[in-house]
């Protein structure tokens, strides 16, 4: 695990700076403490950080083939790097490590850009090849491992994380105004495109080539989820059985290493599957870490402790103070490089330094949800669905509408008008952004930005739905596995980015085996009558699992990684985010009318609407143009994490 980044100069006369190299890296150096490396070769300059975690002797990068023509900088696992290494030898590769690093480079000589089809893990890394004079760069098929690039006329420029790019003495960071209304709608970027000008993100499941003569990117897709239920005919132990075990071996692929390795443990089914397998197969007690506040009706710490005392995992917990979260919260946004989309990331930063002192390898839970149908998203969406061709089927659209706007004017109480809102009468069923996307995760739909938007701020805005309709759109199947399929390319990718960034800013590496793709692949095959049942979701992990976790822990009602924000909203936290969000520092960047945003406020502070969800979306919003893109913080990478940080 580490961090890479790198320079290509199209003209072949000049030569990278290794100093301007060396600073980029330096931006990384929390992904991987324990070594750099650099490499360069006229006009191309390879770096990287390392968190050694395999092969901690020689293991050191970048690394070359034997003749040195072929150099990489990875960043990852790759888990069936042992089978690989024995057929590559057996084809006449030569080793001299014991890295997974060097397989890369071996099947890269093998088998060119193909060598991902054989790759089983978590990566993201860049080949340059010398002797073609091309740099070769590939994604994980689900996102695990980022990678981002800036790709201008002269200059091609890549890394772990967009601060890399961002400290090239020609980057100047400048807000991509146009994914404002994508990122008002759901807090991120579902595609290429990122917040920052003219920075892109390498989609999953895709490669790069950027050949030093032609100088145009050539990016390819090399897998896609195919998603083909079978004919349901087997019986559901069937499902069960056949998950468990393939489940288990995932399990214990992730468990390789030479270092010290622990499970991040919620409490939840997911988190304590994990936890359950690994001690199964490991035989011996496992090192657990879970995150709770001291709001009791928010911590799922109770959860976590009966899972651990059932299996008698050496436990850790830290406790999350409303103070610490907000003096951590501009740090992290830093840490994540674009503005955090889930109050979740903060808690998850703080369980990850926990860890930090006492393993360097985490596996985790991310992952079961987007694929097995665990939120309750899904099952109301199917419900929803099948209400809405009979009631579209006997009523006319006139009266549609008007009970829509009276449900949405009614004076009812909050939960109840929620609950009816999220219903087939209070969306509109011949609009999939309104019946779905608006329903589950927008925190400001295109109707809300039509208020809340200037009018300058509306023509640069862009499309709020384009990026995730891209997906639905090109998803296939019955009705469940569409869903599943469009939350894998867009939410799961940014949980895995959140997953990424905030364990990587604690100096941990952390592992995901419920996304083992063959794994997904599989999932992707169960018949949706064996995923669902009725309202609720993940029916084959909760068989599967009943022999080894309690059934109180199985079957609870999923709460989803709660943080009391709403709680903390009370009192002064208002006032003071208020306050921030309506200075003139930020009414004078033109982006939201102010009397909608008092508007949002004063409807908060009355109790008559919840507007927590965008209360946050804003307040981030905010504080990562001024820590990213005005930079009031460039000293941030410096700073102890134990010390808060202030904008002014």
């Amino acid at each position: 695990m580490c961090g890479i980044c790198g320079i290509f100069i199209f003209d072949k006369m000049q030569r990278v700076d290794r100093e301007v190299l060396s600073d980029m890296n330096r931006q990384i150096a929390h992904r991987g403490p324990d070594d750099d490396g650099f490499f360069v070769d006229g006009n191309v300059g390879l770096a990287m950080r390392r968190l050694s975690i395999i092969d901690i002797r020689t293991g050191h990068q970048p690394l070359s083939n034997e003749d040195g023509s072929i150099w990489i900088v990875f960043n990852g696992e790759i888990y069936n790097h042992g089978e690989l290494r024995k057929d590559l030898i057996s084809r006449g590769h030569r080793y001299r490590t014991q890295s997974d690093t060097e397989t890369i480079v071996h099947l890269y000589e093998e088998y060119g850009k193909n060598c991902v089809q054989y790759l089983r893990g978590m990566f993201a890394f860049a080949i340059w090849d010398r002797t073609r004079r091309s740099l070769f760069i590939a994604r994980d098929r689900l996102g695990i491992k980022p990678l981002y690039y800036r790709y201008q006329r002269d200059t091609f420029l890549f890394g772990s994380e967009i601060k890399t790019i961002l400290n090239y003495p020609q980057v100047t960071p400048e807000f991509n105004r146009g994914t404002l209304a994508e990122y008002l709608a759901f807090g991120y970027i579902a595609g290429e495109e990122t917040m920052y000008a003219g920075i892109n993100k390498l989609l999953p499941g895709h490669t790069l080539i950027l050949d030093e003569d032609k100088r145009t990117l050539q990016i390819e897709p090399y897998w896609d989820l195919k998603v083909q239920s079978d004919d349901g005919n087997r019986p559901y132990e069937h499902y069960v059985s056949e998950y468990r075990e393939r489940l288990e071996g995932c399990v214990a692929s992730h468990l390789m290493s030479d270092v010290p390795l622990g499970v991040f443990l919620s409490g939840g089914l997911d988190s304590s599957a994990v936890a359950a397998l690994t001690t199964k197969i490991r035989q011996e007690p496992i090192e657990t870490f879970s995150v709770g506040y001291g709001e009791e009706k928010f911590s799922e710490l109770p959860h976590a402790r009966t899972v651990a005392e059932h299996l008698r995992s050496k436990h850790h917990e830290v406790h999350l103070s409303r103070q610490e979260f907000f003096e951590t919260l501009p740090r992290l946004i830093w840490h994540e490089d674009e503005p955090i989309v889930w109050p979740s990331s903060v808690a998850l930063y703080f369980v990850a330094r926990l860890a930090r002192e006492h393993v360097t390898v985490v596996l985790t839970g991310e992952g079961s949800d987007e694929t097995l149908a665990g939120y309750t998203r899904y099952a109301w969406t199917l419900l929803n669905s099948r209400m809405d061709r009979v009631y579209r089927s006997i009523t006319p659209a006139g009266l549609r509408a008007l009970l829509r706007s009276a449900i949405a004017g009614s004076p009812i109480s909050g939960s109840y008008k929620r609950k009816l809102e999220h219903t087939f009468l209070g969306r509109d069923g011949e609009s999939w952004p309104s019946f779905y996307f608006d329903n589950f995760y927008c925190a400001f739909s295109a109707s809300d930005q039509r208020e809340l938007l200037t009018p300058e701020a509306k023509q640069s805005a862009g499309d709020a739905y384009a990026g995730s309709m891209r997906y639905w759109n090109g998803s296939t199947g019955d009705l469940l596995h569409q869903l599943l399929y469009t939350d894998i390319k867009t939410y799961l990718v940014e949980l895995l980015m959140k997953q990424d960034q905030m364990s990587m800013a604690a100096s941990i590496e952390s592992r995901v085996p419920f996304l083992d793709h063959e794994l997904v692949e599989y999932t992707a095959s169960i018949p949706a009558k064996y995923t669902t049942k009725g309202t609720v979701g993940k029916c084959i992990l909760k068989t599967a699992m009943e022999d080894l976790l309690p059934h109180s822990i199985i079957y609870r009602e999923k709460m989803g990684f709660p943080t009391p924000w709403g709680y903390w909203l009370a009192g002064t936290s208002l006032e003071e985010l208020r306050s921030l969000l309506l200075e003139a520092r930020t009414v004078e960047r033109g982006l939201f009318r102010t009397e909608s945003v008092k508007r949002l406020f004063d409807q908060h502070a009355a109790g008559r609407r919840d507007h927590g969800n965008r209360i946050w979306r804003l307040l981030n919003l905010e504080l990562w143009l001024r820590v990213c893109i005005e930079r009031d913080y460039e000293k941030i990478q410096a700073m102890d994490s134990s010390n808060a940080i202030t904008y002014r």
